[in-house]
C-alpha cells in the first residue's frame, strides 16, 4: 500500500473494527471524502463503509459493538487489472462516488483514486521535452530554464505535470539540457504526491524527439510526448481515447490556425487567369506539440542521432501501413516561446 498518499491512511480501517469506533474515524476524517476502506489480511481490500451504510445496518438490527463486516458494502466499484479505468470512473461519477479503490489481481488495495483530484486513470507514460534555450525569451532565461518561468502561481511546466496526475498519469521523464541543474533541483523536491518524475539529461542537443531514446523505464504501451512549455486545457483522456479508438500508430495534437489574407488571390493555370478570390481566408490545422506514440516506435530511437518530432513524422507517414491521426484542441493552447505569447499565458493565469 505504499502509492497511497498519506491523506487517505486515515480512511483504511481493519475488519475488527466495531461500528461505534467506524462511527468516530468517519466523524474525526479531514479533507477526504466520508468513506473508509476495511482491508483484511495481507492488504486485501474487503468492503466499503459510509455513514449510510451505518445507518442502514442499524435500522437491520446491528449494534454499536457489531464489527464493521457485518454493516460494510462488499458490492463495490474498484478498479481491477480486468476492468477498464474509464468506465469504471465514468460510472463512479454517475453515482456521485469520490473514492475509488485500485486492486490488484489479488485484491489487495494498491492504491486510492479520488475523483475530486483524478480526471481519468490514463495507462500513459509521458515525457516533457525541457531541453531548449528559449532564445527568444531572453534576457528572462539567461537564469532560468523557459519550462521553470512562472505563469500564474507556478512554473510552467508545473501546470503541465499537475494536468498529467490528474489524469493518472503518474510515471514522468523530463528531458533536460540547458540549465539542467535548475530542473533537476526542482524536481528532487517539487511533484505531486504519487508521481514519479524523472529527468534525462542530453549530452548534446537532439532534437525535440531524438533524446527519447536515451530514457529508461517506460512501462506503458503508448507515450505522451510534449513540449513542457505549453499552457493547454488539452482534454488528454480524449485525445487518448480517439488515439486507442482509431488504432493509430501516432495521435497529433493539433490547433486551428487561420490566414487570412488582405488581397484579392488570382488562380493562375499556363499563364492564364482562371479564378479571382477576394480577401480569402484559409483555415490549418497546426501541430501543437502533443503527441500519444506507441511505445514500440519511440523504442527504435537510439539516443545517438538528432531526431525532431517533423524528422519522427516524416519517417511515420513513410511507413507503409502506419497510421497517423490528428486530435483537434478546442480549448486554450499557448506556447510562450515568445516575448508576446509569454505575457499572454501570464494574463490568462491572472
Amino acid at each position: 500500500m505504499n502509492q497511497i498518499p498519506s491523506i487517505y491512511h486515515q480512511c483504511l480501517v481493519p475488519a475488527d473494527l466495531t461500528v461505534k469506533q467506524a462511527l468516530e474515524r468517519i466523524n474525526s476524517l479531514r479533507d477526504v471524502p466520508l468513506t473508509l476502506f476495511v482491508i483484511g489480511d495481507n492488504d486485501r481490500m474487503l468492503g466499503t463503509l459510509t455513514d449510510g451504510d451505518i445507518r442502514r445496518g442499524l435500522i437491520a438490527g446491528a449494534t454499536l459493538g457489531a464489527r464493521v463486516a457485518e454493516v460494510m458494502q462488499r458490492s463495490f466499484r474498484a478498479v481491477t487489472p480486468q476492468a477498464d479505468p474509464e468506465a469504471v470512473i465514468e460510472q463512479a461519477r454517475a453515482l456521485g462516488i469520490s473514492l475509488i479503490p485500485e486492486l490488484n489481481a489479488e485484491g489487495c488495495l494498491t492504491d486510492i483514486i479520488d475523483l475530486r483530484r483524478r480526471r481519468a486513470m490514463l495507462p500513459l507514460d509521458a515525457v516533457l521535452m525541457a531541453g531548449g534555450r528559449g532564445e527568444r525569451l531572453k534576457p528572462l532565461t539567461l537564469t532560468t530554464p523557459k519550462p521553470l518561468l512562472p505563469v500564474g502561481d507556478k512554473a510552467i511546466i508545473d501546470h503541465n505535470v499537475d494536468s498529467l496526475a490528474a489524469c493518472g498519469v503518474n510515471n514522468i521523464f523530463v528531458t533536460v539540457n540547458y540549465l539542467h541543474e535548475m530542473l533537476e533541483e526542482h524536481f528532487a523536491t517539487r511533484r505531486p504526491e504519487g508521481v514519479e518524475v524523472t529527468c534525462v539529461l542530453e549530452p548534446r542537443p537532439l532534437g525535440t524527439f531524438g533524446s527519447i531514446g536515451l530514457i529508461r523505464g517506460l512501462r506503458s504501451q503508448d507515450v505522451l510526448v510534449m513540449n513542457s512549455d505549453l499552457l493547454t486545457d488539452l482534454r488528454f483522456e480524449q485525445m487518448y481515447r480517439r488515439h486507442i479508438d482509431s488504432g493509430a500508430d501516432m495521435t497529433i495534437a493539433a490547433v486551428p490556425y487561420t490566414v487570412s489574407v488582405p488581397y484579392a488571390i488570382l488562380e493562375t493555370r499556363d499563364g492564364l487567369c482562371t479564378s479571382l478570390q477576394e480577401k480569402p481566408t484559409y483555415n490549418y490545422l497546426a501541430n501543437a506539440g502533443v503527441y500519444i506514440v506507441k511505445r514500440t516506435l519511440l523504442e527504435t530511437l537510439t539516443g545517438e542521432d538528432r531526431v525532431d518530432a517533423t524528422d519522427f513524422i516524416d519517417t511515420l507517414l513513410a511507413t507503409p501501413g502506419a497510421k497517423v491521426v490528428t486530435f483537434p484542441i478546442e480549448g486554450t493552447w499557448i506556447d510562450i516561446g515568445s516575448p508576446s505569447d509569454y505575457h499572454a499565458a501570464c494574463e490568462r493565469m491572472r
